[in-house]
């Protein structure tokens, strides 16, 4: 069985604070994660100036806007978290909510692209992120066939690799939403490697995706999920994290290749027990 790619979703539980989103590279890192991944975005192109300029308190201010800035990186501090993860020699890349943070994000040419799933049906975005022919990360929560089907004829039409993963866009996700069958079915339908990004509090329904075939495994990762921050409650810490990337290593071999064979020791077992 080919290894499952894991992905620590770093997102935006770093809080607008470097030397936490360095300590979340370094969970990752150690666990033996394949990739960190952040979210990158222009607010003022994502977002309405009435959405910005509305209520909202936070560790920034009483704004939408000062919420929204106090959780974007900088050029330099992208600068530093690229030259952090080479140090690392460990990926990082970003999903880009909004065509100028996809261009921005090409300077540091970067192996992988991901489409979040809100961005989903942002056919603009997708044509930009497509005509790069990067390998692409494709979740599909909230998203009916018919706009799947949109995203991926757009990836095909640019002969660009993708994967899809299986996503229920709830924060946190509950055990029995996961409908962990759908894969089989994203398999068929596209022809293509189908992952799992999961939100859920826990580990198993993720273990239980690579066990059905899951090519690729996201979850969000957090030092702590009592901090402040929309995605904390749905994140694993990093003990968890750990234990999450030796259990899928543990699958992986358990789930050998399909090839009906007799081990030595089995066959030890069997000139024991039945003298041939």
């Amino acid at each position: 069985m080919e290894r499952v790619f894991i992905c620590a979703e770093i997102g935006i539980n770093h809080n607008g604070d470097m030397s936490l989103a360095k300590k979340l590279i370094d969970v990752a890192y150690v666990a033996g994660c394949n990739a960190v991944k952040f979210q990158k975005r222009d607010i003022d192109l994502v977002y309405t100036k009435e959405f910005l300029d509305s209520p909202r308190q936070s560790p920034w201010g009483d704004t939408q806007r000062a919420q929204k800035a106090g959780i974007e990186f900088s050029e330099a501090e992208y600068d530093e978290i690229d030259k952090y993860c080479k140090g690392k020699s460990i990926d990082w890349f970003a999903s880009s909510w909004d065509i100028e943070s996809q261009r921005f994000l090409r300077r540091y040419d970067l192996k992988y692209n991901k489409i979040a799933s809100a961005m989903l049906t942002k056919f603009d975005l997708l044509e930009e992120v497509a005509s790069e022919q990067r390998y692409t990360f494709i979740s599909t929560g909230m998203s009916y066939y018919e706009e799947i089907d949109g995203a991926v004829e757009i990836f095909k039409k640019h002969d660009c690799p993708f994967e899809l993963m299986h996503t229920n866009s709830t924060y946190p996700m509950r055990d029995e939403d996961a409908n962990l069958l759908v894969m089989s079915k994203l398999r068929e339908r596209y022809g293509c490697r189908v992952g799992y990004s999961g939100h859920e509090e826990g580990m198993l329904v993720s273990i239980a995706a690579v066990a059905l075939g899951a090519t690729s495994i996201e979850r969000h990762i957090t030092v702590d999920r009592g901090m402040y921050g929309s995605d904390q409650r749905a994140s694993i810490e990093p003990y968890d994290l750990c234990k999450l990337v030796r259990d899928i290593r543990i699958v992986e071999r358990a789930l050998g290749n399909g090839e009906k064979v007799l081990s030595n020791a089995e066959l030890a077992i069997r000139r024991k027990l039945r003298g041939n």
